[in-house]
C-alpha cells in the first residue's frame, strides 16, 4: 500500500478585510499518496489555489489559517514557522503559476533565475548549478539549452516560458508538484504538449501532482483523483470515471453539461449554470450551492448537509443523495 504524502483534515481559512471575515476554505479534507494525480476543479473564487498556497505557507495577509491540521510528508504543515517552510517549498513541494510573464524575473536571465533555486535549496557549485540548469531544459524539451540560458523571459515564447518554469519548479526534483492552471495563457496545441510534459516527468520523477484548473478536459486526461470545489467546500471527490460518469452533486452536473462534446447537434445549446457565485463575507446556512440549484428544497437553504459515502472512492455533500437513501429504505448519513 502507498504512503499518504499529503493530509488535509477539516481545513478553515479566512481573509480578514476592513470589510469583514472572508470565508475562504470551509472545512476542506482530503488526502494523497505517493505518486498520485489529484485534480481540483471548479470556478474562480472557489477556493483550489488558496488550498494550494496555504500547503506551502504561502497565504499572504491578511489570509489566516483559522481550524484544521495538515500533514505533508512528515511535517505538521499547520504549525510551521516561515524559517521550515522555507526550506520545504522547493526541495520537497514546489508550485507551477499560472501566468510565466509574471512569475519570471524580467530582468534576470533564464540561466540566472534556475541556477538561484539550484544554489538556494542545495550545496551544488555555480559550475554544477549551470550544468543542473542545461539538464532541466534538456528535461523539460527545450531546444538549445545553452543558448537558452543566455536569454531575457521576453526572448521566448508563451510555451518556451512555462517549460522554463517547470523546470525551475523541477530543480530540486520535488515530491509534490502543484500546477496551478499551468495552461490558461497557452494555445491548445502547446497546452497538449506541456500536459504531456508533466505525464512523462511524473512517470519518470515519481512525483505528486496536485492539477489546479476550471477546464475539465485536463482533469479527464492527466488525473487519477478528482475534487470539486465550489464556495470554499469540496462538495465531491472521486476517481475521474465516477466524477465523469456518475456525477452525484448538482454543481458537478452543471459543470459537466457546460462542456461542449464533439457530438453535440448544431442547433442544441450548452446549458449554462444559472445565477452567481455567493459572497463569501455572508455564506448562506445551508448548502452553499443552494441558491443556483434547480432542485433545491428547503432543508438546503438552512442546513448544510452531510457527507454521503457512494463508494471507497466517492463522496459528495447533497442533500437529494440523502432523500434517495432514504426512499430506497436506508438510513441517510449521521
Amino acid at each position: 500500500m502507498k504512503e499518504k504524502l499529503l493530509e488535509i483534515k477539516d481545513e478553515y481559512l479566512s481573509f480578514f478585510t476592513p470589510a469583514g471575515e472572508v470565508k475562504a476554505l470551509n472545512g476542506v479534507s482530503f488526502s494523497m499518496e505517493e505518486g498520485e494525480v489529484l485534480g481540483i476543479v471548479g470556478e474562480s473564487g472557489s477556493g483550489k489555489s488558496v488550498t494550494a498556497y496555504s500547503l506551502m505557507g504561502l497565504t499572504a495577509y491578511p489570509g489566516k489559517l483559522v481550524g484544521g491540521t495538515i500533514r505533508f510528508n512528515g511535517h505538521q504543515v499547520d504549525t510551521m514557522t516561515e524559517k521550515e517552510f522555507r526550506k520545504m517549498r522547493g526541495n520537497e513541494v514546489s508550485i507551477i503559476f499560472q501566468d510565466p510573464m509574471t512569475s519570471l524575473n524580467p530582468v534576470y536571465t533564464i540561466g540566472n533565475q534556475i541556477r538561484e533555486v539550484i544554489l538556494l535549496h542545495t550545496d551544488k557549485t555555480k559550475q554544477e548549478a549551470q550544468e543542473r540548469a542545461k539538464e532541466l531544459l534538456e528535461l523539460v524539451g527545450i531546444n538549445e539549452p545553452e543558448k537558452r540560458l543566455k536569454q531575457y523571459p521576453h526572448e521566448l515564447s508563451g510555451g518556451m516560458r512555462q517549460r522554463v518554469m517547470i523546470a525551475i519548479a523541477l530543480a530540486c526534483e520535488p515530491k509534490l508538484l502543484i500546477a496551478d492552471e499551468p495552461t490558461t495563457a497557452l494555445d491548445v496545441t502547446i497546452q497538449a504538449q506541456i500536459l504531456e510534459l508533466m505525464q512523462e516527468l511524473r512517470e519518470k520523477l515519481g512525483m505528486s501532482i496536485i492539477m489546479i484548473t476550471h477546464d475539465l478536459g485536463v482533469v479527464a486526461s492527466m488525473c487519477e483523483k478528482i475534487a470539486v470545489m465550489y464556495a470554499g467546500h469540496i462538495i465531491e471527490y472521486g476517481t475521474a470515471d465516477e466524477i465523469f460518469y456518475e456525477p452525484k452533486h448538482e454543481y458537478t452536473k452543471g459543470l459537466i453539461k457546460s462542456i461542449p462534446k464533439l457530438d453535440t447537434k448544431e442547433d442544441e445549446r450548452l446549458v449554462p449554470i444559472e445565477g452567481q457565485p455567493i459572497d463569501l463575507l455572508n455564506p448562506p446556512k445551508g448548502c452553499p450551492f443552494a441558491p443556483r440549484c434547480a432542485s433545491c428544497m428547503k432543508i438546503c437553504l438552512n442546513q448544510m448537509p452531510p457527507k454521503t459515502e457512494l463508494s471507497d472512492t466517492h463522496y459528495s455533500y447533497c442533500w437529494l443523495l440523502q432523500k434517495e437513501q432514504f426512499e430506497e429504505g436506508g438510513r441517510g448519513c449521521e
